[in-house]
């Protein structure tokens, strides 16, 4: 299985991103996603217990970061793998070759290839060390709203950060931008799309004893993790959980700006940024509309819904006045950029 099978094999949506890309920065992203992904599957292999996964974690950092040139055993890993997706076993057992691929990178793609990835990282020893205890019968919660800020930069808004640079270093480098906005937009689209996942995943990680609704909220509202998807704390958990979706509304109209903050000559790096940030307001849009049962069946964008975002963008791509209308109209003045939080 070539590296470019294994990105198909791994992620359907990303490997769409990945495809349209310019062929200067595909093998870096791709490649920086594979082994986040790999550091993902040993963090979620909850058949092994946390500590083992916390060592893992960390030999694998050191490799990344060329500390140690120890030969990785997952065997442990790779048996649990056996019961899930074969390309969770696949990952594992192709990571030589991914990590001998960070050696094909320039020194400047190097370091913005393993910065990102030990951020990642730390965001998964944190969960590990936070929720090392929980269970369904011992649902542990974040505190604060700090933590979640916190959460969602270190395994997602980083990527933001990460694509940003690259892309800057290797697409277009002598265009001038207000690079710190650009930085900040991106990191926030990458907030946005986390966020979207916490809010869409709170039934199923629940039922693991995980809450990324701090308590903070949740005590200002009269809730506790554990009723908090009860139908008779529906019209106090609702509320709650439309303000999160706005801020990750909120997140994504930056993520739409910073799209259309890029040079219109790249629209094959449009593409690929417009397609999460419609497909996750997509998400937001069922959400909403979702009441406390719907939600813990895990609301889903459909393959025809997905298909139709596609279609319509890479139709419009061409026409700027039709391209921008694409965001939600309804959220047009979220989309301006103002006063975004």
């Amino acid at each position: 299985m070539t590296a470019n099978d294994l990105l198909q094999a791994t992620s359907r949506s990303f490997y769409l991103t990945l495809r349209v890309l310019p062929a200067d920065v595909r093998p870096q992203i791709g490649l920086a996603y594979l082994l986040a992904r790999t550091t993902d599957t040993i963090a979620d292999t909850e058949i092994v217990p946390s500590e083992q996964r916390l060592d893992a974690l960390q030999k694998l950092r050191d490799r990344i970061l060329g500390t140690s040139t120890a030969q990785l055993d997952f065997g442990a890993f790779t048996r649990a793998a056996l019961l899930g997706p074969p390309a969770e076993q696949k990952l594992l057992d192709k990571i030589e070759d991914s990590l001998a691929q960070l050696q094909t990178l320039s020194p400047a793609d190097l370091k913005l290839v393993r910065n990102v990835l030990t951020t990642i990282i730390s965001g998964q020893e944190l969960d590990l060390h936070r929720f090392g205890e929980a269970s369904a019968g011992k649902i542990i919660a974040l505190e604060t709203e700090a933590e979640l800020d916190d959460y969602t930069y270190r395994v997602a808004g980083c990527v933001g950060g990460f694509w940003t640079k690259i892309c800057r270093a290797h697409l277009f480098p002598k265009v001038e931008f207000d690079d710190e906005l650009l930085l900040a937009n991106g990191i926030r689209f990458g907030k946005g799309l986390q966020l979207v996942n916490i809010l869409r995943d709170l039934p199923a990680d629940l039922k693991k004893g995980r809450c990324y609704l701090p308590t903070q909220r949740l005590d200002e509202s009269k809730l506790s993790p554990e009723t908090l998807l009860s139908p008779a704390n529906e019209q106090k958990f609702l509320p709650l959980f439309h303000e999160y979706l706005d801020k990750a509304e909120s997140h994504l109209a930056a993520g739409w700006n910073y799209t259309n903050t890029l040079p219109f000559s790249q629209f094959r790096v449009r593409l690929s940024c417009a397609w999460p940030v419609l497909l996750g307001m997509k998400t937001i849009e069922k959400l909403r509309a979702a009441n406390v049962i719907e939600l813990q069946r895990r609301v889903k964008v459909s393959r025809s819904e997905v298909r139709g975002i596609l279609l319509r963008s890479l139709a419009s791509c061409p026409m700027p006045g039709i391209w921008r209308k694409q965001f939600p109209a309804s959220r047009k003045a979220v989309a301006s950029g103002a006063k975004l939080a």
